[in-house]
């Protein structure tokens, strides 16, 4: 519950505009109990990234278990991705916090990396399956992939709060992998 509504806090107001007493006062609590769990403002921001970095694997599971090839992978998982992004806050707020992560004084993952080594593995196995255009890299490709991702969702976020990014990923998506994929 402190999590969720720090996320929806942090989604909406950002870290600097947000208290732990306004945490506290949405789920019911006090100050003191959220600093039980949470020692500081820092903390709680840092506990919300890493569950927003927790939902990827369960994604990367759900798809990689409908038994798609490497290439279809990638495409789906994305997909689920953008979804993610338009519809939970977690996802929402831990993408702000690392935006504006130098105003956290708190250790947060890097961002971006583990997106480009998860698609540069597909990729990898795509290629080996020839489902790649002649002449793709598969880490240029993954690198690609993640900047207009996630391009695309900030541009999402800035523009309709993230309300077309499902529409927009799907253009987006549609003519990247149109570009890599095999004939």
């Amino acid at each position: 519950m402190v999590l969720t509504a720090a996320a929806e806090l942090f989604t909406a107001r950002g870290f600097r505009h947000t208290s732990v007493q306004e945490v506290a006062d949405r789920v019911g609590m006090t100050k003191g109990a959220v600093y039980f769990h949470y020692p500081t403002k820092e903390a709680l921001a840092v506990a919300v990234v890493e569950q927003h970095y927790a939902r990827w694997p369960l994604l990367l599971a759900g798809v990689t278990a409908e038994g798609y090839g490497p290439l279809e992978t990638a495409e789906r998982l994305l997909a689920g991705a953008a979804l993610a992004f338009r519809e939970d806050v977690v996802v929402q707020a831990g993408t702000r916090l690392q935006v504006e992560r130098p105003q956290i004084e708190a250790e947060l993952p890097v961002p971006y990396l583990d997106w480009t080594e998860l698609l540069t593995g597909l990729l990898s196995r795509a290629e080996a399956l020839g489902e790649l255009r002649a002449g793709v890299r598969p880490r240029s490709a993954a690198r690609s992939l993640v900047a207009a991702f996630f391009g695309t969702q900030h541009i999402s976020d800035v523009l309709h709060e993230r309300a077309d990014i499902v529409e927009r990923w799907s253009e987006t998506a549609e003519l990247l992998f149109r570009a890599i994929r095999a004939e």
